[in-house]
């Protein structure tokens, strides 16, 4: 796993090696975010990353927050309450050199708390699959303020997502068993 583009182009990350079974860890592919990201990039989106606070949901490795960092987002706030996705964001925070520019969240992102920071204008939301968790973590970040009136949100999983009523879906991608949706606040 490396990063695709922008400063920290080619860095390889941490390796998850086997993880932990409990951990559900799935980082997104390097073809999968590489796609991902030239479909924001594309100029469908209005520039969704230059300058951008971007929030990391279950961000196992934060290969997706590294990626939006390296390509010149402003700050990452990396969220996860499992040790070893913990442990793989400090390591690969580190192999960026980017402890300045991040935040790493250690709870559950599900349980999101009110936000005591400035609202994210790129949320990266990748559950694991088929447990209905990324609902969850969507109505916590809407109910707690974490998205600006302009957030696009990256929301990935193998099923149909529920849409809440607060957003719109703007595209849905399939990349083999993983589906990428891009939401906007209405």
């Amino acid at each position: 796993m490396r990063i695709i583009a922008g400063a920290f182009r080619g860095l390889t990350l941490a390796a998850v090696g086997k993880g932990d079974l409990g951990a559900h860890l799935r980082p997104t592919t390097d073809r999968v975010r590489e796609s991902l990201f030239n479909v924001l990039m594309g100029g469908k989106y209005d520039d969704p990353i230059i300058e951008a606070r971007v929030l990391d949901l279950f961000a196992g490795t934060g290969a997706l927050g590294l990626e939006a960092l390296s390509r010149g987002a402003e700050h990452v706030t990396f969220v996860d309450d499992g040790r070893k996705a913990q442990s793989l964001v400090t390591q690969n925070i580190a192999l960026c050199k980017a402890s300045d520019r991040t935040t790493l969240m250690r709870m559950d992102a599900t349980r999101l708390p009110a936000n005591p920071d400035a609202p994210y204008d790129l949320i990266f939301l990748d559950p694991p699959y088929g447990k209905a968790l990324g609902e969850t973590a969507m109505a916590a970040a809407l109910t707690g303020g974490w998205l600006t009136p302009r957030a696009l949100i990256v929301w990935e999983d193998s099923a149909d997502i529920i849409v809440p009523e607060a957003l719109n879906l703007l595209d849905t991608r399939r990349y083999g068993d993983t589906k990428i949706n891009i939401l906007e606040p209405k």
